[in-house]
């Protein structure tokens, strides 16, 4: 449109494009900004005004500090990359937004134009030659329209008697029959041609819908960029190398087939291990939703299970159906497939206790349920099998290949790229590439000095550039490390790819890598135009071990045979890649693998097998004091910065570098004897046997309950579900409302059931500030805390309902408020004045009721004898509103107390308050239970995760010894166990209290405020 009129295209990191813009205003050639953010140059603000004035008759504009002239023809363009831009009111009104994204429809038709050139080139030609014939005549037609109108107005007097008049209006009269003639042929040879072309439109519907699962990938990791050439190249490449054939049918079949194959091994290589079954659950999902085969509203119910802020219904099998499931069952009893679903019985019972409930035979008529309706009702009763469910589900409608993605293959990837696309590793915790991609750059000669690499940080952009330009010159390699840390800089390496790697001037052996954490400052265009990789450690311990020996240092024979001491070798190093296997997967556990998941590494490993076969050949005696203190406390214990991880790591390692593991032939890694250390054998002995290890892992070589296993895979299916949430656009609510009625009614609903703010004037009167009583400090500053809670849950709610009526601007907050609440989740304003939660928004709204009313009560019935310690906005200054009460009564340091505490008999209530501390309650165990009987700690009951805990008195006491206790736990004449406790069961463990509490007892265990989600 432009291109004749000097089209200029700069962008805002262009360090001339103001002078660019100026020429282009006063000489009225067009300009187009690319890639600009939500926030645009303020320089740019008299532009989009059209702020000029005149000066001696001339136009001009003021742009900075400089005053042009303002030339009426300049035509002004900015583009933005942005998937779903928010652009302040302020920018919107000064523009005009048009939306290029591609549409579906747009998109089924540009892939039918395609497919249709390939399979029937002839059909294709002359489908556009009818296209440029139609036109041609339309055009003739409307000329031959001007010209009859241009004779009719231009004759005077009776139009009859003038001859040229008649003549014209004849001859046009004759030219517009032959082309309407010409018109109704072209019109029904376009008709056959279209029944013939569209033939393939369930290619073009189908490969439609696979690019908008691949796009929306982006919503769960910025690195998930694909581009639509990437996609029509790789549509292209599956038409000319899938299966031929005569039938139409089976060539649909075969075309469709091969694409989604394609598009799946392609899109696998660069995604992250936890999102492969994410993609592959949309693909199969969204495919059939094409066919007409899913329903929406059970869709949306799998992924969020429903949203209601209380249950009317009773629960009928209350003795081992959890209440949270109830609710669930009652909710999905609305979807049209599960009617009658709330109408329990016994029967569930064997599903709930199954080993296996996605593949257990439901009761009585239940039995037929497949596909998402029998998903929903295993999300309801055993949410911790669903995703092995959702594997299953996908076997049965895709196949097993989109379970089981492609392994990591460097040559591959290195083979569909070239000179000018970069390829760029998506590093993750635990991943590091470097070692395989230099041993593949010097099987491919380019190793020592044709592979430069370079970590990028502070002051090496200038470097790496230049190392960018030698290599393009001479063909040689450069890998740029962590790009992520280079944010700044970014905009630079951008520029280089697209304006400097090009074909032109690059050596076509030229490879530009890069590696980088995901980062939003990445940028897209190089995310779009390379080769983009993950290379995860191997999910489960068997996989961690076979890659352990598989992989150099251990392959390599000579490293493998080059000790002196073979036994003692073999048996640690052995001890050595099962204790990396270990701690590697504990992070899958989270909080009870590790308080802080830590990024150990292949490289961690390396090191420790090295110095291992080091010091084995250097000494005569074993070393194992130096090796523990190298390895467990250097090596591994480096990246820890927890005390109670790095003791749980020396535990571990000491299991491992010990003498029972070299000279005991059966040394058992595990209580069931699955797991050991094989006798001393050759390299492929070993393979052999971690070849025989089952690929699920029990928690017990983990040394956990097997309830750890269930909160594991409760783990997994909450992010496997909220990942594809956010993949999914704004869709109806139950019972066919909309969106907004949905929404309406739930505010509505919340808003008559809050409570009023509390009145701090008449509490402060009552509840003065004393010095013997800090709880009255304590209750002020828990009430402050929730008032400016409720009057932002209060005032959003009443603010979305008036956006909805249209009496308010639907700002970018009440948007992120309405779309949180319509899939089941606290809104982002609510949690930044919230005590931490991990509750859904309907399990939030009744725990923040509940907790308003005990303070309610509080304020009526003045202290409580029993404190609700759950029901805290922040729980520490409650604990220190206890010690201070203490300290005070007894002049005594509040810095020299600390708390005992003594489990009661009573559950709920108590007579009256102590004599000195509080009593509390609503503390729930993790990893143990309270044996009410014996009154002792013991194992978990099966599925019981959390449990809760009797009254708890808790007394203040003069800690002179605490520090003793802090630092050797297991202190006989103390007779206590430091344990941890935490505000929420948050899924890093990182929210921990800094009080810590002591009681007798003989096994770790954690004690936890948690909340029941």
């Amino acid at each position: 449109m432009e291109k004749t009129k000097k089209l200029s295209v700069v962008k805002l990191s262009d360090p001339n494009y103001v002078r660019t813009l100026e020429n282009s205003v006063q000489f009225g050639t067009p300009v187009l900004l690319e890639n600009v953010d939500e926030e645009l140059d303020p320089m740019l603000e008299p532009l989009l005004l059209k702020q000029t004035f005149k000066q001696g008759g001339v136009e001009y504009i003021r742009l900075g500090e400089n005053v042009i002239e303002y030339s009426r023809d300049f035509r002004f363009y900015i583009t933005t990359r942005l998937r779903n831009p928010h652009y302040l009111p302020e920018v919107s009104v000064k523009v005009c937004l048009l939306n290029f994204m591609i549409t579906p429809l747009g998109l089924e038709d540009q892939l039918l134009g395609i497919v249709v050139a390939k399979e029937k080139p002839e059909l294709e030609t002359q489908k556009n030659q009818l296209i440029l014939e139609s036109a041609e005549n339309k055009k003739q037609l409307k000329e031959i329209e001007d010209k009859i109108l241009e004779v009719l107005s231009s004759s005077e007097g009776n139009i009859l008697e003038d001859e040229t008049a008649i003549d014209i209006l004849s001859s046009s009269k004759v030219v517009s029959e032959d082309i309407q003639a010409k018109q109704e042929i072209a019109t029904r040879t376009e008709e056959e041609i279209d029944d013939t072309r569209n033939g393939y439109t369930p290619v073009a519907v189908h490969g439609s819908v696979l690019f908008f699962c691949i796009s929306d990938l982006a919503n769960i990791e910025p690195m998930y960029q694909y581009s639509l050439t990437w996609f029509i190249n790789l549509f292209l490449q599956s038409i000319a190398n899938s299966t031929k054939s005569d039938n139409l049918a089976d060539r649909i079949d075969h075309l469709n087939d091969h694409f989604t194959h394609s598009i799946y091994n392609n899109v696998c290589r660069s995604l992250f291990e936890k999102d492969k079954l994410i993609f592959s659950t949309i693909l199969c999902v969204q495919l059939r939703k094409s066919k007409g085969k899913v329903n929406d509203e059970t869709w949306r119910f799998l992924l969020t299970g429903g949203v209601a802020l209380e249950n009317p219904h009773r629960n009928p099998c209350s003795d081992w159906l959890p209440e949270k499931a109830w609710g669930e069952v009652v909710r999905a009893s609305n979807l049209p497939g599960l009617k009658g679903l709330m109408n329990f019985d016994r029967g569930w019972k064997e599903v709930y206790d199954s080993s296996d409930p996605g593949r257990q035979a439901y009761p009585g008529k239940w039995q037929a349920l497949s596909g998402l309706e029998r998903l929903v009702v295993l999300r309801c009763l055993r949410p911790d099998k669903l995703v092995g469910a959702m594997q299953d589900f996908i076997v049965d409608n895709m196949g097993r290949t989109y379970i089981e993605p492609p392994t990591f293959d460097l040559a591959g990837s290195f083979a569909d790229s070239n000179c000018c696309s970069p390829l760029i590793f998506v590093l993750s915790p635990g991943a590091d590439p470097m070692a395989g991609l230099l041993k593949f750059a010097e099987d491919k000669g380019f190793g020592a000095d044709k592979c430069k690499r370079i970590s990028l940080g502070q002051g090496q952009g200038p470097i790496a550039a230049r190392m960018i330009d030698d290599a393009m010159r001479n063909g040689s390699w450069v890998v740029l490390q962590n790009c992520h840390l280079a944010t700044s800089w970014m905009p630079k390496l951008e520029k280089i790819c697209e304006e400097t790697i090009i074909p032109e001037k690059t050596h076509k052996q030229f490879r530009l890598w890069l590696t980088s954490y995901p980062s939003d400052a990445f940028p897209v265009s190089i995310l779009q135009n390379g080769v983009k990789m993950t290379n995860e450690p191997p999910k489960g311990l068997r996989a961690n071990l076979l890659r352990s020996y598989l992989n150099d240092p251990i392959s390599d024979t000579s490293f493998f045979e080059g000790c002196n001491k073979p036994l003692e070798w073999e048996k640690l190093l052995f001890g050595l890649c099962f204790f990396h296997a270990l701690v590697q997967e504990r992070r899958k556990f989270g909080p009870l693998g590790w308080n802080i998941p830590y990024e150990f590494n292949e490289s961690d490993l390396r090191i420790s097998m090295r110095q291992l076969q080091m010091f084995l050949n250097e000494y005569e005696e074993l070393p194992l004091s130096a090796l523990l203190y190298l390895t467990g406390q250097c090596n591994y214990g480096g990246r820890v910065t927890d005390d109670w991880d790095r003791r749980l790591l020396t535990s571990m390692l000491d299991i491992f570098y010990c003498r029972d593991i070299i000279y005991n032939d059966d040394f058992k890694l595990s209580a069931s004897g699955q797991y050991y250390v094989p006798v001393k054998g050759e390299y492929q002995s070993y393979i052999d046997y971690l070849r025989s290890l089952p690929l699920t892992p029990n928690p017990e070589v983990f040394g956990m309950h097997d309830n750890a296993d269930i909160t594991k895979d409760q783990q997994e299916t909450a992010q496997l579900l909220d990942s594809i949430v956010l993949t999914q656009p704004r869709q109806t609510g139950g019972g066919g409302k909309s969106p907004e009625e949905t929404i309406d009614e739930l505010a509505t609903d919340i808003l008559s059931k809050l409570l009023p703010d509390f009145n701090l004037e008449m509490v402060v009167k009552k509840f003065p500030v004393v010095y013997t009583e800090s709880m009255n400090t304590v209750l002020r500053q828990e009430l402050i805390r929730f008032n400016r809670l409720t009057s932002v849950v209060r005032s959003s709610l009443v603010n979305i309902k008036k956006a909805i009526k249209g009496l308010v601007v639907m700002s970018s907050q009440l948007e992120d408020v309405f779309n949180s609440m319509l899939i089941g989740k606290v809104p982002e304003m609510w949690a930044a004045k919230s005590y931490p939660s991990l509750k859904p928004l309907g399990s939030y709204v009744t725990d923040l009721l509940a907790r308003l009313t005990f303070l309610n009560d509080w304020i009526r019935d003045g202290i409580p004898t029993v404190f609700w310690v759950s029901g805290f906005y922040f729980t520490q200054s409650f604990l220190t509103g206890a010690s201070q009460n203490f300290a005070r009564k007894y002049t005594i340091p509040i810095d020299k107390l600390g708390f005992e505490f003594e489990i009661l008999d009573e559950e709920n209530d108590m007579a009256e308050r102590p004599e000195d501390g509080v009593y509390v309650r609503g503390l729930f165990l993790d990893g143990a239970r309270w044996d009410r009987q014996a009154k002792v700690l013991a194992e978990q009951k099966p599925k019981l995760l959390h449990d809760m805990l009797p009254i708890v008195s808790c007394p203040s006491f003069p800690n002179q010894s605490l520090a003793d206790i802090t630092h050797n736990v297991w202190v006989v004449a103390y007779g206590v166990l430091v344990v941890k406790l935490y505000d929420i069961m948050n899924l890093k463990g990182v929210k921990e209290c800094r009080t810590r509490i002591y009681s007798t007892g003989a096994s770790v265990w954690e004690l936890c405020c948690v909340e029941e989600i």
